[in-house]
């Protein structure tokens, strides 16, 4: 269980912005509520702001709920060189934040890209984050050969989209001339009520010639997305730039590297799963979700929400707060 810290938390009904010193720049993030820390991780086109459902839900049940803007989003420091968004620039991150909170230990959550900076977080640093939930994007061990050799092996002649996305300046050059409407597409492609094909995951295969978007389903909108929701998203990566986002794929190869005396190592710690049906995500990783037992030997329990693509916390909050409080609860009543 947390200790009393010398950060004071806000109270329960009110969520603060702040921006806090780490080793590698400032975190930017908004808090709610007193108790046990639980920090929480976006993905990738996210911001702090794909958390909003949790933070109050998580304040309400007890906890310190804090949601970060990973490095290059948003209001968080935005380093130039592309190799300075590897995985372990991100765990020394959320390290930083927790020393900064006044804080000893924190249970890490993380969605997207943010599920792997938080598992990694977890194995890393277990003496700093205690449990770990994972959203969307199952734990799997590295291993195998270098992502980018693997990834050019995908899809035939069309491109993987992490291979679309390797070099700079190219994807950007797609997205920034109209970031609300790449936003909107690409958040749509991803929904379980509007993706194409049922979720089948065709979009991130990119024919010769194409570009990315034009996989996106028609002028649709997700039942989860307000126009005010998109509003703040394409405010802030207007503001920022796509360029820090995509960096954190640009760094696959370094992570392989950085990670090579991690290679099929478990996570221990208390775990939480939980995945969308219509998310692609869930299909392609059903290998890893059926590993669980061996990797994940701490997980409390495993959901698949039926309906539900991608952007799950949005999608379907009141389900995933409940699970999120139950794990949580149950994790702390033991600790």
């Amino acid at each position: 269980m947390s200790q009393p810290t010398d950060t004071p938390a806000p109270p329960t009904d009110e969520a603060v912005h702040r921006l806090v010193d780490v080793p590698g720049g400032r975190i930017h993030l908004v808090e709610q509520g007193s108790g046990p820390l639980v920090l929480m991780v976006h993905g990738f086109p996210e911001s702090w702001y794909s958390w909003r459902h949790q933070l109050p839900a998580l304040a309400a049940a007890g906890f310190r709920a804090v949601a970060i803007d990973v490095r290059g989003y948003g209001r968080s420091s935005k380093p130039r060189d592309v190799d300075a968004y590897r995985m372990l620039a991100h765990v020394s991150d959320n390290v930083g934040v927790v020393r900064a909170l006044g804080e000893e230990t924190a249970t890490i959550v993380g969605h997207d890209w943010g599920s792997p900076i938080a598992s990694n977080s977890a194995l890393l640093r277990p003496d700093v984050f205690t449990a770990a939930a994972l959203l969307s994007v199952p734990y799997a061990p590295r291993g195998g050969g270098r992502p980018t050799e693997l990834f050019a092996q995908f899809g035939g002649a069309a491109e993987f989209y992490m291979s679309y996305f390797q070099a700079p300046g190219r994807a950007e050059s797609e997205i920034e001339p109209d970031v609300r409407g790449w936003l909107a597409g690409f958040y749509a492609a991803l929904s379980g009520d509007t993706a194409p094909s049922g979720g089948d995951g065709s979009l991130f295969f990119v024919p010769p010639g194409a570009r990315l978007r034009d996989g996106f389903p028609g002028d649709v909108r997700p039942a989860w997305l307000t126009e005010t929701d998109l509003d703040v998203y394409a405010e802030e990566f207007e503001r920022s730039g796509l360029a820090g986002g995509l960096n954190r794929y640009r760094n696959i190869d370094r992570d392989w590297e950085d990670l090579a005396a991690w290679d099929g190592a478990l996570l221990t710690q208390p775990s939480l799963f939980i995945g969308g049906e219509r998310d692609a995500s869930t299909a392609w990783l059903a290998d890893a979700i059926k590993a669980f037992p061996a990797t994940l030997p701490g997980l409390v329990s495993s959901h698949i929400i039926e309906g539900c693509g991608h952007w799950i916390q949005q999608e379907r909050a009141d389900e995933v707060n409940r699970l999120l409080v139950d794990w949580l609860t149950t994790v702390h009543r033991k600790a």
